[in-house]
Parts: C-alpha cells; structure tokens; sequence
C-alpha cells in the first residue's frame, strides 16, 4: 500500500509539473517581438576557415573601413543585419502544399498545409506552417555565396507568371525563377513540388557565360521567432526548437538558448537541419554524401537561424552546374520521413524511452489499420499491455489482496500499540511473517510498468495522427480536450473504484489524502488531450476487472477453510 500511495504521489507531482509549465509557456511575461523583420546570411565571416575562402566578400555585407575581412578566430561571427525586402509573391499550390515564394532571395515565406485545419472543424483555414505576417516568424532561405558576385536570399529575381498549381492528372509541378548579372551569370532556382508530396526539390542551375571559372557554395538555412505556435491543449509542452542530425552524434536538439550563447559551427556528411514544433517539422536535407558545415546564427532580438553551406563548386567558363537540395515542410509522419533521410522520424521525439516508444506506435498504428480508428486503437493498444503485463499486474493486485485481507488485524495492532511505532513495526513485521505477506511485493511489478506507461505518454501526445483524428459521437478530436469533461470524469470514478479496491491507510489523514486524489486527477486531466484520458480510462477499468477478480479470488480461498 505503501508503494502504491508512492506511486500515486508521483503522478500527482508529475501532472502538477505540466500544468505548471503550460501556465508558464502561456501567462508568463514573454519578450516583445522585434517591431521590423531581420535576416542574416552565412557571410565569408560566419563560416570557419576550413569552409571558405576567407578573401570572398558576398553580396548583401558590410565590408571594414578598410576594406577587408575582421580576422578569423575560428569561430563564426554575426552577420550584418537587414531588414527583410519583399519582392512579388509567387503562389505555389498543390494538393498538400501552399506556397508563397518571394521574388526577393526566392525565400519560401509562407506554408499551408490543407490537408491539416487549424481549428476543428474549420473548412476555410489550413494550418500556416511558415509565415512571415504573423507569430512566429518562420521562413526558408536559400542561395549562393560567391566572391565574383552571386544570388543569396538578397538578390531580386524574376518570373515569368505569378501564380502556379498542380494540374488535375499532372504528378510533377516545377516553379522557376532567374537572376542574371552583368558578366554573364545567370542562375535559375526552381523548385519542384510532386502530388502528394511534402518534400520540395530546390535546384540553382547556374550557366556560366563569362569568360572566367566562376566558383561559388550553396546555403540553405531556417529562419524562426522563438514563439511557440499555440497548442492544441493548454497542458500539451513539447519541444519547439532546432535540431540537427549527423552520422556520428545522431538526433541532437539545438535549443534557442544554446543559439543564442554560442554559435554552431559543424563539418557534417550527410545528416540535416531543422526547426520542429508541436506535430510539424521544417528541415533541409542534402545529399547524404555531400559535406557541409552545419551553423547557427542569432542575427537580431528573437531571430535564430539554423543551416548549412556547402564546399565550393567550380563552374568552367561556358559550362552548367546543378546545385541541388531538398526541404521537408509538413507533419511528423514517421513512415513518410524515416524514407527521405537517416533519422528524420526522430523528430518525433520520444526523448530517451524512443526504443520503448517506437514499437508501441508500430503497435498503435497496424491496430488502426484493421480497425480504422484511431480511439478504438487507444483502447485495443491498452488491452494487449496489460495482457502482456499481467503476470506482474497480478503479482501486485495478489500482494494489494493479501494487504487487505489482514487489515483487521492491523487495525488491531494500531489499537494494542497506540504510539509506539517500534512495537508496532515489529508486530507487523511478524503478522507479514505469519500471513507469508512480502509488503514489497507490489512494488516491482509497478517499477517494471512505469517506462511502458511513460513511453505510450509521448506516443500519443507526439503523434499527428491523433491530432483532429475523430474517436465517436461528441469527441471529434484526440489531441484536444474532451469538450463535455466526460472522459475526464470516466476516468475520475474509475479511479475511485481503484481505491475501494484498495486496502485503506491505516492512518486516518492519509485515507483522506488518498481519497481527495481522484477528484483532484478529474480536474487535471479535464485539461489532458482526450486520446490521454481514453488511455487512462481503459487502463483503470481494466485493471479494476482484474483486480476485483483477484481479490475475490483470494478472500474466497482464505474463508473456505472457516467455512468448514
């Protein structure tokens, strides 16, 4: 009894913590955002020596009196900071996607996902992935950096038409934009969006017609305010931030804190870089076997800048290169992303129990695709983990059992006593002796659950296919609240129902303690997204059946013998 008011305890601190943490992410003072929008360009200065000619000066920076570089110390420096120019917007549009591409850098500025509504039930407004119009800032640049003059998300460039869109039949749209300078240089960056698709392919052509080599290296970069996007549930605190992935150190979360005190500066093969939120990641993805340095950047108040550049790329005179990438913009959908590039699914961050978590959402999802829904699939999922726990289950409800079969005589113990807790040990210590009671023997088989339980926590909370997915009759969101507070309540008496079951403390301030927790869970969990409460309230009505059988089982078996 001991270990489960342990465990109960834990749990109570534990739901304390998120609301604690969702009442700061939303009424805590928050920085003021910047009143005017600021960029920043991986500049000759920003890149560490081993990545760059250090006599280049790009387009769009702020040279020294003098004219010549600050020395290099080996760590990237901060650019100059501008004000972002708008050009003409191109709209892009697919059957997943939405696009704004400006004409100014050809920066994707906006991202709508039809597919995912922002609000339930709305029909009129898609969810806003990038967005420079409103919070939080969040755009995707790219371009090329180049001693002898090249186009980096500065340059103006040029369309032939201002609007764009998947033709009905048609699998493959392709959206090109030119910028020409006066020696001869012209680069076409087209973008190639595919049906269904959520992946860009961004290419930079560049036709040398000069007379001289021209040489030059791609960045790709993701520009974001700090804001987080607001939840889905007031209680729902996951990570928003940057993250990167290399061969050597896997999935690493590059906090906006951590921008801000030190910059990054990484040669990587492979691997990517992202800016990932509730449910949605934004992430370039190079080719796995091109090397890049990795960089971060805080280029003004509240702008924090995650990407990559490349080596450079000699371009003879009167010749073609290619320079090539891709940008991922949509829902962490794990089987779609694990596809594109070596550990992208781990956006969906499980944190250290992903090797626990990852099997349960294989799990969850082959149910759903028997069953088609995904509440039914909560359900489904929670019985086949207390089949497989059962053994333990039962080991724990026979100790809770025996624990409450001689709770007479403990009451007796407590009135022979009074206040001599020595005595009193001691004679519960021979009663558990003679009734062949081990009072830990609750304890294990809970430790042994509490990863489990853990895990499926941020499965169902970092999953996308729970988010606006319907279950039945008034809750036609999972990811949000129950909206009439019945699961919530459900869960309330069901936890109560647990208790009963219970042996009751034998202290008369802890029983109320024990008894006020279901109505103080109700009211934290009405807050709880509804696919969470469903978990919990199959869980407890399962648990209640095989206890009570348990329990009946034992008290019949020790009255048998006084019987006769």
């Amino acid at each position: 009894m001991q270990n489960m008011r342990l465990f109960l305890f834990m749990a109570l601190s534990f739901v304390t913590l998120l609301l604690w943490d969702a009442w700061q992410k939303d009424y805590a003072p928050k920085t003021p955002a910047p009143t005017s929008d600021a960029t920043a360009i991986p500049n000759a200065q920003d890149i560490p020596p081993t990545a760059v000619n250090t006599t280049e000066l790009p387009v769009g920076t702020v040279a020294s009196p003098a004219g010549a570089l600050p020395p290099t110390d080996g760590a990237p420096k901060i650019a100059a900071v501008e004000p972002v120019r708008s050009g003409q917007r191109i709209r892009v549009a697919t059957d997943v996607l939405t696009l704004e591409i400006d004409t100014i850098g050809g920066d994707v500025r906006e991202v709508t996902l039809p597919r995912y509504l922002d609000k339930t039930g709305s029909t009129e407004k898609p969810f806003i992935l990038l967005s420079d119009k409103q919070t939080p800032y969040f755009v995707a640049q790219t371009g090329l950096l180049s001693a002898q003059g090249a186009p980096d998300h500065h340059a103006t460039f040029t369309a032939a038409q201002t609007n764009f869109s998947l033709e009905a039949g048609a699998d493959i749209l392709r959206v090109p934009l030119t910028w020409t300078d006066a020696n001869g240089i012209t680069v076409t960056k087209t973008f190639v969006l595919r049906r269904g698709d959520y992946t860009i392919e961004v290419e930079q052509k560049v036709d040398n017609g000069s007379a001289a080599e021209w040489r030059a290296r791609q960045y790709r970069q993701l520009q974001r305010s700090s804001h987080t996007a607001s939840s889905e549930s007031a209680l729902i605190v996951t990570y928003t931030g940057g993250v990167i992935y290399s061969p050597e150190k896997k999935y690493e979360k590059i906090k906006f804190d951590t921008m801000k005190s030190s910059d990054l500066t990484r040669t990587v093969v492979g691997g990517w870089t992202a800016m990932i939120q509730h449910y949605f990641v934004g992430a370039w993805i190079p080719e796995q076997d091109e090397t890049n340095t990795f960089y971060t950047k805080v280029p003004a108040e509240d702008r924090y800048v995650i990407g990559m550049v490349s080596p450079d790329k000699v371009v003879a005179a009167g010749q073609s290169a290619v320079f090539s990438t891709r940008l991922y913009m949509g829902p962490k959908a794990q089987q779609v992303m694990e596809k594109l590039a070596p550990g992208l699914e781990l956006t969906v961050d499980y944190g250290w129990l992903t090797v626990i978590a990852k099997p349960i959402f294989w799990l969850m999802r082959s149910i759903h695709d028997a069953v088609q829904n995904w509440g039914w699939s909560i359900i489904l999922l929670t019985l086949l983990i207390k089949l497989a726990f059962y053994k333990l289950s039962e080991a724990s409800y026979r100790s809770m059992a025996h624990m409450r079969r001689v709770q007479p005589k403990m009451a007796a113990l407590k009135e022979r006593y009074g206040d001599d807790r020595q005595r009193m040990s001691q004679a519960m210590m021979e009663l558990y002796r003679k009734e062949k009671i081990n009072p830990l023997g609750g304890c294990l088989p809970i430790v042994v659950q509490i990863p489990v339980f853990i895990a499926l926590y941020w499965v169902l909370l970092e999953s996308v296919e729970l988010r606006q997915a319907p279950f039945m009759a008034w809750i036609t969101d999972l990811s949000t609240r129950d909206p009439f507070y019945v699961l919530p309540l459900l869960m309330g008496i069901t936890m109560f129902i647990q208790q009963k079951l219970n042996p009751p403390p034998p202290d008369p301030v802890q029983a109320k303690v024990m008894m006020a927790l279901p109505f103080v869970f109700t009211l934290f969990f009405a807050f709880f997204p509804a696919g969470l409460v469903l978990y919990w309230v199959a869980n407890n009505t399962l648990s209640i059946a095989q206890q009570y059988v348990i329990t009946r089982r034992i008290e019949k078996l020790h009255a048998a013998p006084a019987k006769s």
